[in-house]
């Protein structure tokens, strides 16, 4: 049973990215795929270089203005979800927690999927693939793909990328387009990650904390590993190479070279700013929506 508070954060994040595809859709005709035989979008004025065999000439006769009927090609594309739910991704600095943001980022592009007619699947993992809603479409479908997001809790605690990657390995590639959200806090997974990005149209998206690139000068301080439990004390002084801030960065440049050397897109998207117009963007920009 979904709570109140999740119901409303469901309907913003909808009621959201609804008005900026619609708002980024005015006048933006060039980016459906028309054909025929597809399914019917909508009447529209002729413009140059239109089909003239689509021609609608009972409304243009209404009218007297010359419209043509519009088609949008059936692609039966997958948008494969891949979101981490390990312990790292309960870390904030602020008032938005790490899963929280990520769950509503897989929810915008679940709905932009929906909205292009695509299917959608939904991949949990932590050091293991813990739930798969595997693709479908439609508004039940992506309802309960948006439940799910908000309401699991994992048990594990550990990141383990290569185990996901496997996964997505071993299913179907024809035509799917994979977004991996995740903080990306994990070591040897290159090769699984080259392997899938070969095999799918791979998008990372990177949620972090802005304390997670550059993190304060407070002295000493006594830390939690959130996926080992192991208390360390710190020294967040950025005096030396060896320090916090150092590693921080280090880490951050690491995973950015290796996105490029796997030749993936990515996304940056920081707990507390904004980014479902940003996420809506580059869906269209990549996705033809």
């Amino acid at each position: 049973m979904l709570s109140p508070e999740i119901i409303k954060k469901m309907r913003q994040i909808e009621i959201h990215t609804k008005r900026l595809l619609s708002g980024l859709l005015v006048g933006d005709y060039s980016s459906a795929r028309k054909g025929s035989g597809f399914e019917f979008d909508q009447i529209r004025e002729y413009q140059m270089g239109d089909d003239v065999r689509f021609i609608d000439w009972n409304s243009t006769a209404k009218v007297n203005k010359l419209l043509v009927k519009q088609y949008i090609e059936e692609r039966n594309r997958t948008v494969i979800i891949v979101v981490d739910v390990s312990s790292s991704s309960g870390f904030s600095s602020v008032e938005s927690v790490k899963c929280d943001v990520m769950a509503q980022v897989a929810a915008v592009l679940a709905l932009v999927a929906d909205y292009g007619k695509d299917h959608a699947a939904l991949i949990l993992f932590s050091d293991e693939v813990e739930l798969v809603i595997p693709p479908s479409s439609g508004r039940k479908h992506i309802n309960c793909i948006m439940s799910r997001l908000f309401q699991h809790k994992s048990k594990k605690k550990k990141t383990d990328l290569c185990s996901v990657l496997k996964t997505l390995a071993a299913m179907r590639s024809k035509d799917s387009i994979v977004f991996l959200i995740s903080d990306f806090i994990d070591r040897d997974f290159e090769r699984s990650l080259q392997v899938v990005a070969k095999k799918f149209d791979l998008i990372a998206i990177r949620c972090l904390d802005q304390n997670e690139r550059q993190f304060p000068n407070v002295g000493f301080l006594e830390v939690n590993d959130m996926e080992t439990g192991q208390r360390f004390i710190v020294d967040t002084r950025d005096r030396k190479s060896l320090s916090v801030s150092s590693f921080l960065r280090q880490r951050f440049l690491d995973q950015s070279t290796l996105f490029k050397k796997c030749g993936i897109d990515y996304i940056e998207i920081y707990l507390g700013q904004p980014f479902i117009g940003d996420i809506v963007r580059f869906f269209r920009r990549r996705m033809m929506y």
